[in-house]
């Protein structure tokens, strides 16, 4: 199935009359829903909202994460929907079974259906994000992530995907996924570039309808929204993937036809689908906020295109509308967002909304229109009769579902479709599984790096392959083919070996990300480390063929490491059928190909690691390797030599990272601050303070002086602090479950009080007492500790400006070590904001 290019290009598009925020809806597609008008709905929907009173009403526009948000509290405030985010589970449940959701997913049930106190019975809806498979459930089939999927041109694997997705969700009491992105990247530094298909419109046009109709059954037919499809989301609406540098939350500043013709293009297809919700991005266009945008919202989105379903915000996104807060935000309900996500904020949302209702600043008939269109979705999917989630029959059946034979020989087929072959040469592929084969690299035994972010927590993060019963890591499906055909397979992480192999493959790539953490301020791969690209010479330097095997979200300039190589394989970030690669890198016993490479890339790759492919495409400069690039094992010729000019100097700088191996990040700067006031740098240990107040020294951690020994002696308060060589803005990062982590042992808390905080220009500032805490951990252990980001944001900093990201400051008698200190997601403690319960 061949694809149009048609649209790529349209980012040169002029800008139409007018100012750059002008919206001109008539020069939208037209459309309108596909489902004809129900009358017994809409009489229905006009019978319930005649009862419903004011908080009933506004209840039902206010989403709660369970994280925040308990059955009780859905029985008293009538909520209409909760949601489950990345990092949010089950109570008591951080690796959630099927009986674990299906018992939460029912007592939010009961608890919306309990009229006792008041109220009308309305069942609650249940929101995931299940974006590549229900990646939230221990032992659920996980399909490769999206930029993989769009290599496989294939719209009818991607409707199959949908389907099972679905009965998987259904199978655990779920009734709702926030999927599928519709994002159309342009600039993959951004972080969540893995969550689009392709830099092609057209290709996401395709796999918007056939996404859907996977999920929520086929539109005119008996399966449409029945008890084995869940409601989809087309998200993020509008302009997410065309942000000025890639910026997660960022400007997309592109003209309207640009916004329209490329980061719209999913979305007309969605509509005529059947799509019941459509998310609103955090974004911006040309500066104005999209949760704040009502000529796109309301003018366009629901005039023009004609959309009757739910129209949501993001997780706390109305927040970032000017005049608003996370707890307060009419214009974001008048822009014409039905249902806002207030994770953490909707309790406060939810009495501002009703006061502003009865004021008047928020129209009834605003309100009676959000609610009509939440009511139709829920009768729609048929939540009034169908009683608990648990009724339903793939619950009954969920053994047999989640993780079915079936549903896995899905995913490994997705994941042969899926790669692509860059270079091939001397026809080193496919490998004869009869060989001695050393299989190495981080790799290659790790399923969770084949996954990447979105799996099982919200960064993807932490884990082992325990928590993944049912799954196979790369080397596991290599070792099985090639021990079953008669060969031997060896592994080794670091490339040593016991007898020499006839061939290696390397397996390396990205380490797991989500949202912000995968920012990029360039396309290169792994700055300042080496260790991967070393390997590749090592064994090939030693005669030993090498196929590299690269795990990744979207391109990188990985020239060095494809030069090192026989061949190069992108992988992509394949989920949890790792024997999908041996399918495809080894020959049948009997020397037969068994399956031939099928991906063609659904997004240029970078010639080097400052250009953006598809800016320089239209400037008339050509990738390393252009959109749609594929070898096959029919296809003859040996790549030569590529350039080694990354373009810029690489360094090991890191978004997000403040201390490292026991030093500061590139540019940062350490200082100490005595009692007496006196600041001073640290330019190597050990030192002091004047005053004697503070010393630091060096000690080894994992590694020779990787950490630093910090010690408070004599009278008054000292500190240390991470001075940024310019202002930090790490604004969205505040919003969510992001943590500033340091990894320490803790040998003596001060009896005087201690303090962890981040600064933000001077009188600017955010402190945290934290002593009580750290006196509770164990002493002399090694943990990474983190406080949540917010807590500074609460204590008074300005998250957007901060020039010390970390201060650490204390008394006498106190003794840490550090050795980093990094914004992350994943801690082995996490202290509490204690304003109040701890000694300053």
């Amino acid at each position: 199935m061949s694809v149009s290019l048609a649209g790529v290009l349209l980012m040169t598009v002029p800008a139409m009359a007018g100012d750059a925020t002008t919206v001109h809806p008539e020069l939208w597609p037209k459309g309108s829903s596909p489902l004809p008008t129900d009358p017994l709905i809409e009489s229905r929907i006009q019978a319930l909202l005649a009862k419903m009173s004011v908080a009933d009403k506004v209840g039902q526009m206010v989403q709660a994460d369970i994280k925040y948000v308990t059955p009780d509290d859905v029985r008293e405030y009538r909520l209409g929907s909760i949601l489950a985010g990345g990092n949010s589970k089950p109570p008591g449940q951080p690796y959630p079974t099927a009986s674990h959701w299906q018992a939460l997913s029912d007592a939010f049930y009961r608890a919306s259906m309990d009229t006792s106190a008041g109220g009308q019975a309305i069942p609650v809806l249940f929101g995931i994000d299940a974006v590549h498979g229900h990646n939230n459930l221990v032992g659920s089939t996980l399909f490769p992530q999206n930029s993989a999927l769009g290599a496989t041109r294939d719209p009818q694997l991607i409707h199959d995907i949908g389907e099972v997705t679905a009965r998987e969700l259904r199978a655990s009491g779920i009734n709702w996924t926030f999927a599928p992105t519709l994002t159309v990247p342009q600039d993959v530094r951004w972080g969540r570039s893995y969550e689009g298909y392709s830099q092609n419109p057209a290709l996401v046009a395709q796999y918007a309808a056939a996404m859907i109709g996977g999920l929520e059954g086929k539109l005119g037919t008996p399966q449409f929204l029945d008890a084995e499809h869940v409601i989809a989301t087309a998200k993020h609406f509008v302009g997410d993937g065309g942000t000025r540098d890639g910026k997660d939350q960022g400007d997309a500043q592109i003209s309207e036809a640009v916004l329209r013709d490329v980061h719209a293009a999913g979305y007309p297809p969605a509509i005529k689908a059947g799509v019941q919700v459509v998310m609103v991005s955090f974004s911006s266009w040309n500066g104005v906020k999209m949760a704040g945008n009502k000529a796109l919202i309301t003018d366009v989105l629901k005039g023009r295109m004609g959309f009757d379903g739910i129209v949501l915000g993001d997780w706390n996104a109305h927040g970032q509308v000017p005049g608003c807060t996370n707890e307060d935000c009419p214009a974001a309900y008048n822009a014409g967002l039905d249902m806002l996500e207030a994770p953490d904020s909707w309790k406060g949302l939810y009495k501002n909304t009703l006061a502003e209702v009865k004021a008047g600043v928020i129209p009834m008939s605003r309100v009676d229109d959000a609610v009509t269109r939440i009511l139709r979705v829920k009768m729609r999917l048929g939540m009034f009769e169908a009683g608990l989630p648990s009724a339903n029959p793939l619950v009954v059946r969920s053994a047999q579902v989640i993780g079915s034979l079936a549903h896995r020989a899905l995913a490994r087929r997705a994941v042969r479709e899926s790669l692509v072959l860059l270079k091939n040469n001397h026809s080193v592929l496919p490998i004869d599984p009869r060989k001695h084969i050393l299989v190495a690299g981080d790799g290659a035994d790790n399923i969770s790096k084949q996954n990447g972010g979105w799996t099982l927590t919200w960064q993807g993060t932490g884990l082992t392959n325990a928590n993944f019963p049912g799954a196979t890591s790369i080397w596991a499906g290599l070792q099985a083919q090639v021990q079953a055909a008669g060969g031997s397979a060896e592994l080794s992480v670091d490339g040593d070996y016991k007898q020499k192999p006839d061939v290696a493959i390397v397996v390396f790539g990205e380490d797991s990300y989500a949202e912000f953490q995968g920012d990029l301020p360039n396309l290169a791969y792994r700055p300042g480390n080496d260790h991967d690209l070393e390997l590749l010479r090592r064994l090939r330097g030693q005669g030993v063929p090498v196929v590299a095997v690269f795990l990744t979200g979207r391109p990188l300039w990985m020239n060095r490491e494809i030069n090192a190589a026989d061949a190069f394989v992108v992988a992509w970030l394949p989920g949890s059928e790792g024997e999908g690669i041996a399918d495809v890198l080894l020959r049948t016993r009997d020397g037969r190909i068994a399956n031939d490479f099928h991906g063609k890339l659904a997004y240029a790759w970078p010639r080097s690691a400052v250009q953006v492919p598809v800016a320089a495409l239209a400037r008339g400069e050509h990738p390393q390797f252009p959109y749609g690039f594929g070898l096959t094992y029919a296809d003859s010729g040996n790549t030569g030599p590529l350039s080694e000019d990354a373009g810029i100097a690489l360094s090991a700088a890191r978004a997000g990272v403040y201390f490292t191996h026991g030093k500061p990040a590139q540019g940062f700067a350490l200082h100490l601050t005595g009692a007496n006031g006196a600041a001073m740098n640290v330019v190597a240990a050990p030192a002091a303070t004047a005053d004697g107040s503070l010393h630091i020294s060096a000690l080894d951690y994992k590694a020779q002086e990787d950490a630093r020994n910090l010690s408070w002696s004599g009278s008054g308060g000292a500190g240390v602090a991470l001075v940024a060589p310019e202002p930090l803005d790490v604004e969205r990062e505040t919003n969510g479950d992001v943590l500033l982590v340091t990894t320490l042992r803790v040998d003596a808390v001060s009896p005087g009080g201690t303090s962890i905080g981040v600064r933000c220009g001077v009188g600017c500032s955010g402190q945290v007492p934290v002593g009580q805490q750290l006196a509770a951990l164990p002493h002399g252990q090694w943990l990474r500790v983190g406080i949540p980001l917010k807590c500074f944001r609460d204590a008074g900093a300005h998250m957007s400006r901060l020039d010390q990201p970390f201060e650490w400051s204390s008394h006498s008698g106190e003794q840490i070590a550090i050795t980093d200190v990094s914004l992350g997601t994943v801690a082995d403690r996490t202290l509490t904001c204690t304003p109040h319960g701890d000694k300053p």
